[in-house]
């Protein structure tokens, strides 16, 4: 599998590359490479309304993509799908469109493990609302305190956005009985599935939540493109956020009309090349045998926590009852920035900093971590490696 990836093949600081920065990006297969190279060499043109074969054959395609991810979703129909700049752009598209219908009075509901982009546009939303943002806490391990979260999810609450798998610790959360107690008090539900869609199969009309977003990048696609995937009856309720061309139905000095979703909310020539390049990926991830190389990636990270956990002075932190490719630690008496340096010079590839997620950070009361965080194409060499540079650290720190 290692070999489907070109960067995978080259060295640094003179050694194999290891690439333990999978949350942050994942790496592209050749495959994506040439959907993308193909695009642009054959079928370069503007989507939608042309009347030439150029323009038609790449309508096709984004199209195409546009179903296959559907499909990778489980989703009801393609006008479910809508593309998008990556999750963030995502999350800001629902605060403003959903969060347009906030009042003084209601509450939205996020957590202490959330991304920044799944916390400042809800902040946004509540200033311009009047409504009050609430977050559910976690205990020692890192694990949402489920007490708190129906102490806070009440009536009152109107959104509850949520990550599926926290990118800082790799807490696997219980969506489902999340989104059952949402749906119990009325609250439209809204996952962040950043760190979820590569590893975990997705069956949205099971999950049966109202919103799931995620980016293109973390699933082996190319960075700039995501999707926001959104129950059909409540696309059509919502506002657009942006206006401008492909989103109009008809256009005079008094006022517009606008299309159905998807087309609604995608204002604008889109990524084409991006958006096909996903479907790529999305055909890539499906032809793999992902429960045989999920029980794989897990355990490799369980035998890199068992030694991680043997190194003189190495605290880990998080202890989920239930983890997905993410190592977070520290060195006792090290900042997070010099571990990775050092990491970095022993051709070791991870993240150090708080992983926007400033205020779990302040909660565990730490300016940081260094993250490991693994992919299918992780291996044990990969993880010995780790080991050793650890290892050479702390000696050195």
């Amino acid at each position: 599998m290692r070999n489907d990836f070109p960067l995978l093949q080259q060295t640094s600081r003179n050694r194999p590359l290891v690439y333990l920065d999978n949350a942050a990006t994942t790496q592209k297969p050749q495959s994506v490479l040439n959907s993308m190279d193909d695009f642009y060499r054959r079928s370069n043109a503007n989507v939608h309304r042309a009347a030439h074969e150029i323009a038609a054959r790449a309508t096709v395609q984004l199209e195409q993509a546009r179903s296959s991810i559907k499909q990778f979703l489980n989703a009801d129909r393609d006008e479910e799908v809508i593309i998008t700049k990556g999750t963030t752009e995502a999350i800001n598209l629902l605060s403003n469109s959903l969060g347009a219908s906030l009042t003084k009075n209601d509450k939205v509901l996020i957590t202490m493990l959330e991304h920044h982009s799944n916390i400042v546009p809800w902040q946004m939303a509540c200033e311009r609302s009047g409504a009050e943002l609430l977050a559910v806490d976690i205990d020692e391990h890192g694990n949402l305190d489920w007490t708190d979260l129906q102490n806070k999810l009440t009536q009152d609450v109107k959104i509850f956005a949520f990550n599926h798998v926290s990118n800082a610790l790799g807490t696997v959360n219980p969506v489902e009985k999340m989104i059952k107690a949402a749906q119990d008090v009325g609250a439209v539900t809204v996952v962040d599935g950043a760190q979820a869609a590569l590893h975990l199969p997705l069956d949205l009309k099971r999950l049966g939540c109202d919103f799931y977003v995620f980016s293109g990048h973390k699933l082996y696609g190319p960075t700039g493109i995501g999707v926001l995937y959104g129950k059909y009856d409540l696309l059509c309720e919502m506002e657009p956020w942006q206006g401008g061309g492909e989103m109009i139905e008809s256009v005079s000095i008094s006022g517009s009309t606008y299309q159905k979703p998807p087309h609604k909310f995608e204002a604008g020539t889109p990524a084409i090349a991006e958006i096909i390049g996903l479907g790529a990926a999305v055909a890539y991830v499906n032809s793999l045998n992902r429960e045989a190389l999920n029980l794989e990636e897990q355990s490799l990270i369980k035998s890199t926590l068992d030694a991680l956990s043997g190194i003189p002075r190495i605290e880990l932190i998080g202890e989920p009852a239930e983890r997905l490719s993410v190592i977070s630690f520290n060195i006792e008496g090290a900042h997070p920035h010099d571990v990775g340096q050092l990491l970095d010079q022993q051709g070791v590839a991870v993240r150090t900093g708080h992983h926007c997620t400033m205020p779990l950070m302040s909660r565990l009361n730490i300016p940081g971590t260094v993250r490991a965080s693994f992919s299918f194409y992780s291996n044990q060499e990969d993880s010995r490696r780790l080991i050793e540079a650890v290892e050479k650290a702390t000696d050195l720190l």
